[in-house]
């Protein structure tokens, strides 16, 4: 009572705190959220060009809803992707004043199976019809603002088309390049080497120096180029459940078995209540007791738990399995009958005609010519029913012909009706023939399996109250010490196992085994976080991780000890080199190879296509040099990709004169045709590119 009458005392002290808190608030958010000073209203830019945010926001939302189980942070990238394409695709088709009409666009409609292939719009002899397609916009006035955005879509991607079409144009080659291909494939060179590898040079005699690799990443400023990246290190306490948890399970189910006696408020008397064998409403027994409700579906013994298949399958009607424990349950089963050819497995031959719904038709023809070509496959399967997977293979319409037909099991009802009852009415191995609104299929019965019913009580094992308590205890002792202590000691000491560090980017949400935890990605980038600093997490049925900021690498040039894996080989190498060059002091080869403790090797016949030194591997320095050298005259040390190698060269053989080398540009045409797809890595690399999503996911 005392304290309660010093807060009535104080309440309007009390209020005056808490007016200005909420006002302190508010005033922190205006400024954050920008209404004083102007906010951030992008998400980004692209060569100075802003993405705004509102519409960025939809498009994202609209990606999450097509795509199943996608969450926001990996549809903003998707989204985030395709408008830096779109923006960059567009600045190029600008220079170079590309436009499209209604051809282009109406060609890119009919390459869409939603549109080419609608049956309302095509005409009597199955092809699309642009007057169809027009006149059902016309009659349906709502669909016109979805059909300008499919039009905006649809001419982009015909611009892209133009324009990929002009890029491989431009990979030309010519017949000079052909003419260097066929003497670099057909040239041959033979000469004798002495091969100094760098491992003859102990590493722990070479030192590189952070400076060093620095001074050799700015040589190379684009390769090396490093996001800003956050390092953390973490521990990951699970919630699980304990002994006396899974014990407390098993005894509840178990105790389901048997008649119980539980109070009846309404009746003030105690009511017998069924146990699990003797229950005669099955369905309703289980529904009360379990965590996943009754099934009243026939199931395969491959759709079993794999571990129990064999003794659940074998059950009598009303015998009973269990408890066994599958998939993080304790669970009792009760057999409630069997089914003869509950499942049925079959391959098939489709063949389809014009006018049916089935996109990426071998060949086209009419239902007369569909009927004749599936007659006459149905007598090829019957007289050797051993071909029926060639045969689904090269004749098949559907996608199954990959697997010569097969389309494994299924149940009752999951096949158009004269599909499905052709295979349920006749028995293993028989062929014929159906007709559905697909086409014709020449049906083979392959396999059928019984399947059981069955009522299982389920119920999960899980944590108790008192045990989330234990770890929650556990987790906030840890992060409360980690503040002051050296994290992986603590860990030690408390018995729990620090993960790997993981490199964080601005718009990552998953990290080793952490799924989905964008708020921990967001601490670490957060203005207030510093390194070392320590935080708990509570993941929802996981547990507790918590994690510490290691460090903290800002964007730029990639740091020593960043590029150290990447560059310290090569420069160890160079100075590798340079003493081995030191020794390589010699008239003969034979000398240099005694001096070195090596020997003289011999390559014969190598070209310039393919500069693979016996021994030695992959050398294009190496033959290069030797095809350049004079015969007979030593070379000078040349470093190469494995050791320092010294060449005489014995011979050089030029390829015979031919009249064209039309299969040489053609294979390299071949080559520049694919590089066309490398357009869009090119233009990113080349960008300018803001990205301010981690302000907004």
């Amino acid at each position: 009572m005392a304290v309660l009458s010093k807060i009535r005392n104080r309440s309007g002290l009390l209020i005056a705190i808490i007016a200005f808190a909420l006002f302190a608030f508010v005033i922190g958010d205006l400024f954050q959220s920008g209404s004083f000073g102007q906010p951030s209203r992008y998400v980004g830019s692209v060569n100075g060009e802003d993405v705004a945010f509102e519409e960025f926001r939809i498009k994202v939302a609209n990606a999450e809803k097509s795509g199943q189980g996608v969450t926001s942070v990996q549809a903003a990238n998707q989204v985030w992707n395709q408008e830096i394409s779109i923006a960059l695709l567009t600045k190029e088709f600008e220079k170079l004043g590309l436009r499209v009409g209604e051809k282009h666009i109406v060609e890119v409609f009919k390459a869409d199976p939603n549109i080419g292939q609608n049956p309302m719009f095509l005409n009597a002899v199955g092809k699309f019809d642009i007057i169809k397609f027009k006149e059902y916009f016309k009659a349906n006035p709502e669909g016109i603002q979805f059909l300008k955005e499919r039009e905006k879509d649809a001419e982009l991607n015909a611009k892209y088309q133009i324009y990929n079409s002009l890029v491989k144009g431009g990979l030309y080659t010519t017949n000079a390049e052909g003419k260097l291909k066929y003497e670099a494939d057909t040239d041959k060179v033979t000469f004798d080497f002495v091969n100094v590898p760098y491992s003859s040079v102990k590493d722990s005699d070479i030192k590189i120096t952070d400076e060093e690799i620095n001074a050799y990443v700015k040589t190379k400023e684009k390769r090396f180029k490093s996001e800003e990246t956050r390092e953390i290190e973490y521990v990951l306490i699970d919630e699980k459940p304990s002994t006396s948890d899974e014990a407390e399970i098993k005894g509840k189910v178990d105790a389901l078995l048997l008649p119980s006696v539980r109070y009846n408020k309404e009746t003030g008397k105690n009511d017998t209540i069924q146990g699990f064998r003797t229950a005669t409403n099955i369905a309703e027994f289980v529904n009360a007791n379990s965590d996943i409700p009754f099934d009243s579906t026939y199931i395969a013994k491959q759709d079993l738990p794999a571990e129990h298949a064999d003794k659940l399958f074998a059950l009598a009607t009303g015998e009973i399995y269990g408890p066994y424990m599958f998939n993080n349950y304790y669970c009792i089963s009760k057999g409630l009958g069997r089914k003869a050819g509950a499942k049925s497995k079959a391959s098939h031959i489709l063949i389809s005609w014009e006018g049916t719904q089935v996109p990426n038709k071998k060949e086209k023809r009419t239902k007369e010519q569909a009927q004749a070509k599936a007659t006459e496959l149905l007598a090829q399967a019957q007289a050797n029913p051993g071909n029926f997977f060639m045969l689904a293979m090269t004749n098949s319409d559907d996608s199954s012909a990959q697997q010569g037909g097969d389309l494994g099991y299924f149940a009752p009802g999951q096949m158009v009706k004269p599909f499905n009852d052709f295979v349920f009415n006749n028995p293993i191995g028989k062929i014929g023939l159906v007709e559905t609104e697909f086409g014709y299929h020449i049906i083979n019965v392959t396999d059928k399996q019984d399947a059981i019913k069955m009522a299982t009580i389920a119920q999960k094992i899980a944590p108790s109250e008192q045990t989330n308590n234990k770890t929650y205890e556990q987790a906030t002792k840890f992060e409360m010490e980690a503040a002051t202590k050296d994290f992986t000691a603590l860990a030690k000491q408390m018995k729990l196992t620090v993960a790997p560090s993981a490199k964080l980017k601005p718009m990552d949400e998953s990290f080793g085994t952490i799924q989905n935890q964008r708020q921990i990605v967001k601490w670490a980038f957060a203005d207030d976080t510093n390194t070392n600093d320590v935080k708990r997490f509570e993941i929802p049925n996981v547990g507790h991780v918590i994690a510490k900021l290691k460090k903290v690498t800002p964007k730029g040039l990639m740091s020593a000890e960043e590029a150290r894996p990447m560059v310290e080989n090569i420069l160890k190498n160079k100075k590798k080199a340079e003493k081995i060059k030191a020794k390589l002091n010699g008239t003969s080869l034979t000398s240099l190879a005694s001096a070195n403790k090596v020997t003289v090797m011999n390559a014969l016949d190598l070209t310039l296509g393919n500069p693979a030194l016996p021994g030695a591997g992959f050398e294009p320095k190496v033959v290069g040099t030797a095809f350049a050298s004079k015969a007979g005259q030593i070379s000078k040390p040349i470093e190469g990709n494995s050791g320092v190698y010294v060449v005489v060269t014995k011979t050089v053989t030029k390829a015979p004169a031919i009249k064209d080398f039309k299969e040489q540009v053609t294979q390299l045409s071949a080559q520049a045709k694919g590089n066309a797809g490398r357009i869009m890595s090119a233009l990113r690399t080349e960008a300018d590119i803001e990205d301010n999503r981690a302000d907004f996911y």
